[in-house]
């Protein structure tokens, strides 16, 4: 929400762009979409107090030139990997010095209770949850600490690009691969068509279950990028009202109703990373489990 002020208070001083619609559209898609320059601005200032440029490595791949160089979504992602993993260590060194965990550490392990008890032996037989219990744990604090970190101003939401998102859910369809052969063999492919099916309906059948093998992950994939962008997009543009209408007086009301979104994204995020992780779950069990 900080975030938009710089640009947004642009304008209210008249220097902005000439069309203000046109300038709170550029600010609201300007920090939800992927760039290679990382800004800092203050409210009130019309230049970034620092303004970074990623650096480019053009490599070749089959003639066609790829720039593998980071983007802001991907310093943002490394960034809260890191957190996690910091985050983690410190709660597993503190609950082995005591046998109650107190602060972090009590979250830490509340939050790995949860998936362990709610999500994964709700869904899969101890055996296999236990299992596949290490990556759902880091599907789901991934997701937390990405998310969350985009709250803070000057920063990004990794999780709101199709990238972040759709390697997640290719990570859920391989894991689902696995999961089905690992416990049925090659046969596992064998109930692509039904038992009972009518010969004549054969090849519609292999069709739809083909497709919605795929469609799975790809429900996945769209449901937590569009959740996360979306709210993002509803606070700017909430907060870009005021300068669209052209009153102050429209603050009274837009700012509290932003604050109330942005503190409804928490909760968002939690809910968000609880969906894709059950439903990561659910979709490795009934691989693992086809009765």
């Amino acid at each position: 929400m900080i975030a938009a002020l710089p640009l947004l208070a642009s304008l209210a001083l008249g220097s902005g762009p000439p069309s203000v619609s046109e300038a709170v559209k550029d600010v609201v898609f300007e920090h939800v979409t992927d760039s290679r320059v990382i800004e800092i601005q203050l409210p009130f200032m019309h230049e970034p107090i620092v303004e970074w440029h990623l650096p480019s490595f053009p490599v070749t791949i089959a003639g066609h030139a790829v720039d593998l160089g980071p983007t802001k979504h991907v310093i943002f992602m490394w960034l809260a990997s890191l957190l996690l993993v910091l985050v983690a260590t410190l709660a597993t060194r503190a609950r082995g010095r005591s046998l109650v965990p107190r602060g972090v550490a009590n979250l830490i392990e509340m939050a790995v209770l949860f998936v362990r008890d709610e999500i994964a032996l709700k869904t899969m037989d101890e055996q296999t949850a236990n299992a596949y219990l290490p990556y759902l744990l880091t599907a789901f604090f991934f997701i937390v600490f990405s998310a969350g970190l985009g709250l803070f101003p000057w920063t990004a939401t990794s999780v709101g690009n199709l990238a972040v998102t759709g390697t997640l859910a290719t990570l859920t369809f391989v894991l689902m691969q696995f999961s089905g052969v690992s416990h049925q063999g090659v046969s596992y492919f064998a109930h692509l068509v039904p038992a009972g099916v009518p010969w004549a309906l054969w090849p519609l059948m292999f069709v739809i279950e083909i497709l919605g093998m795929f469609t799975k992950s790809f429900a996945l994939c769209i449901r937590l990028f569009a959740n996360m962008i979306a709210g993002h997009i509803v606070i700017f543009f909430v907060l870009g009202l005021i300068f669209l209408i052209g009153s102050p007086l429209v603050a009274v009301a837009s700012v509290p109703f932003a604050i109330g979104l942005y503190l409804l994204e928490i909760i968002i995020i939690l809910i968000q990373a609880y969906i894709f992780t059950m439903l990561s779950a659910l979709f490795i069990g009934m691989s693992a489990h086809a009765h």
